[in-house]
């Protein structure tokens, strides 16, 4: 064990301030605080779990798309959100924790993903209302994660966001098409987003009078806004999104305050957002309990793909020899 001398570690520790006050990226191989280590994990992880869990309320609606175009559209989409995951646990492996105990720890319920997701997918504009709302949320909230502090964190968020502007417009187009078509249709796309609306503003976290990690976490510019700076801009945007869609946002109080330059909208529900964080909300068991299966039978891939590895390793230490 190596000890570190107290003038060392003032060192250690100033450097790593200086680099986060000049907007400098800590890298892996850079000395960083336990503390700020365990919030990036506990952050990516949530995130990269959400990905992954997030594949399921949409996935659900693959076989029973109206039309290839849109099947084709769906598939790639969920394709997109495995292919977060994978970034994501990545990134958090970079901090010396494996991607199987990130799973573990999912599996057991001993790290969370994003409430939204515990909602269920009832009718075909829930694709839509997900893909404006859901995805337009993750968008706000994730492009100031691109100049996170940490290098691997904010590279990986780069192609992410990208991604996710598809996934945004791709739910607005689809919404527009419902809204401008037979009543019914208007009828199921004004539903889905009734019902979606509220969910998507508690994505942002908790009030930041309430939050425990945002100080900190913007303090080191892991985060860059608030939750609640966060979450007004994103009504900003989505109240025009919703007057061109010819859609209503379920909020009766909803209107512009020319004084503040932001919409006012009301109170929102943080005791449903608590009781679904507890895992009481609608689909939280289901949702756990088929991630949990499809680990269990996806096993023989793991385990085919590893002893390919040292089939592979072998071979070249051998032809090395």
């Amino acid at each position: 064990m190596t000890t570190v001398l107290p003038g060392a570690q003032d060192a250690r520790e100033a450097g790593f301030e200086q680099a986060v006050a000049a907007d400098e990226r800590i890298e892996p191989r850079d000395w960083m605080p336990d503390a700020y280590r365990a919030t990036l994990v506990r952050q990516i992880a949530q995130h990269a779990h959400s990905e992954i869990i997030g594949m399921q309320p949409e996935a659900n609606w693959i076989t029973r798309a109206p039309s290839l175009r849109r099947k084709a559209i769906l598939i790639a989409k969920v394709q997109d959100e495995a292919g977060h995951g994978l970034y994501l646990y990545s990134a958090a492996e970079t901090l010396g924790t494996s991607r199987e105990e990130l799973l573990d720890k999912l599996h057991s319920g001993r790290q969370k993903y994003s409430s939204i997701f515990n909602y269920p997918t009832l009718t075909w504009a829930d694709v839509g209302a997900i893909g404006w709302l859901v995805d337009g949320a993750a968008i706000t909230n994730q492009v100031p994660l691109c100049r996170c502090s940490y290098g691997p964190y904010a590279r990986a968020m780069v192609r992410i966001c990208k991604e996710e502007s598809f996934h945004q417009r791709q739910g607005y187009e689809l919404l527009h098409a419902l809204s401008n078509g037979t009543e019914a249709q208007h009828a199921m796309a004004q539903d889905a987003v009734n019902r979606w609306w509220w969910p998507s503003l508690m994505m942002f976290g908790p009030p930041d009078d309430q939050s425990s990690h945002s100080a900190q976490s913007m303090a080191w510019k892991i985060k860059r806004h608030s939750n609640d700076e966060l979450r007004q801009r994103f009504v900003d945007i989505a109240v025009p999104q919703a007057e061109s869609l010819g859609l209503t946002l379920p909020d009766p109080q909803l209107r512009w305050n020319e004084e503040r330059g932001h919409y006012d909208f009301g109170p929102i529900d943080w005791t449903e957002f608590q009781q679904v964080l507890k895992g009481n909300g609608p689909c939280n068991e289901q949702r756990i309990t088929q991630r949990r299966r499809a680990h269990q039978e996806g096993a023989w891939v793991r385990e085919a793909a590893a002893a390919h590895a040292a089939k592979h390793s072998a071979r070249n230490t051998e032809a090395a020899a």
